[in-house]
């Protein structure tokens, strides 16, 4: 296959020359998502890395049942799953903001909370220049439009510090049964791009690390912008027609990516990865044939929006935060042990 790992150099100054100067190969082009789809670290990089750094950094940990209850509401559990970090922490910090009880806690223990406009007009920013919401954005932005503005680099180091973590938690954690055989079968009749919101150099090291890249042809990370991007260039590169693209990914996010250049869907249904992986080489069949579009299509997407169309749980009759926060209190227990036995979480 074609991968070659972009340069440190290409990587900050043309991170999308690869995208736009794809060569075409075979027939079909199929774009994979990695976090959650193909590997079981979804919620590990959440619950053990982006929160509790993220508490860390704002010195959130006494409104920590709260914090983690939004944050991984939206990070696993919604239609906003598999987004990007900056879109997250947006919806995060609006979520605590306009929450009563929440905003009850933070004054009666004179907790001072994250300056929401400070992500707002950087993802303003970074939409304006058309670029990718990741740590190269976010630097230029304070370099070009707001070097004395301390909180912003608090979020930029927030954002480092996560990345930095990634290779002792999230990396540790192989891919699904089923996947490297897919790929296999994907990579003789088709053209394989990576694209996800992860940093590419994350990304690289993983498809290295499991010995995947040699079947795939590039991958796009957050520094080449949103999924959709990814998809639009390299379609538009190869000159695809609408029913030789398909997106394999778990989130909503992705399912939207492919649909906005008018590609097919295969869902990693959250909860049923192995399963999902086992079946593809059967709807992969179909989608070679032409036979995918519709129904089949259609029927495939009927668990995979149930899992994903929950709603914040807090505007619903009933909610009580304590019992809610204790709905997923097992899979954090089970994570931090396996992970990280020594690090902060609260139990109920």
């Amino acid at each position: 296959m074609a991968y070659v790992r972009l340069t440190q150099k290409d990587l900050k100054e043309k991170p999308r020359e690869q995208l736009l100067n794809f060569k075409r190969k075979r027939k079909f082009l199929i774009a994979i998502d990695t976090d959650g789809c193909v590997t079981d670290n979804m919620n590990g990089k959440q619950i053990l890395i982006f929160h509790p750094h993220f508490m860390e950094f704002y010195n959130l940990w006494e409104i920590e049942s709260y914090y983690r209850e939004i944050a991984e509401y939206y990070n696993l559990f919604s239609e906003h799953r598999g987004c990007n970090r900056f879109i997250a922490i947006q919806l995060i910090l609006r979520a605590l903001y306009s929450r009563k009880d929440v905003k009850d806690v933070v004054e009666r223990k004179n907790i001072k909370l994250p300056d929401l406009s400070l992500v707002e007009d950087f993802i303003e920013y970074a939409k304006g220049k058309n670029l990718g919401l990741g740590n190269q954005a976010l630097e230029k932005y304070i370099n070009e439009e707001r070097p004395k503005t301390f909180g912003l680099y608090k979020l930029l180091g927030w954002s480092e510090a996560v990345n930095r973590t990634f290779p002792h938690i999230s990396a540790e954690i192989p891919p699904f049964d089923g996947v490297e055989e897919a790929v296999k079968l994907m990579s003789k009749h088709a053209d394989i791009i990576i694209v996800s919101q992860t940093p590419y150099d994350d990304l690289a090291d993983y498809w290295e690390k499991y010995n995947l890249a040699e079947y795939i042809d590039l991958i796009a990370g957050q520094e080449m912008g949103t999924k959709a991007q990814h998809i639009e260039l390299a379609k538009k590169a190869g000159g695809y027609k609408d029913d030789e693209v398909l997106m394999i990914g778990d989130a909503i996010g992705d399912l939207k990516a492919v649909k906005s250049n008018n590609g097919l869907f295969y869902p990693i249904v959250p909860g049923e990865e192995e399963k999902s992986w086992r079946e593809f080489p059967e709807a992969f069949e179909r989608f070679l044939h032409g036979n995918y579009a519709g129904e089949y299509e259609q029927s495939l997407m009927h668990n995979f929006n149930e899992v994903l169309s929950q709603k914040e749980p807090w505007d619903q009759p009933g909610y009580d935060h304590i019992e809610h926060y204790k709905k997923y209190q097992n899979l954090r227990i089970q994570l931090y042990k396996k992970f990280n036995p020594a690090g902060r979480l609260f139990v109920v």
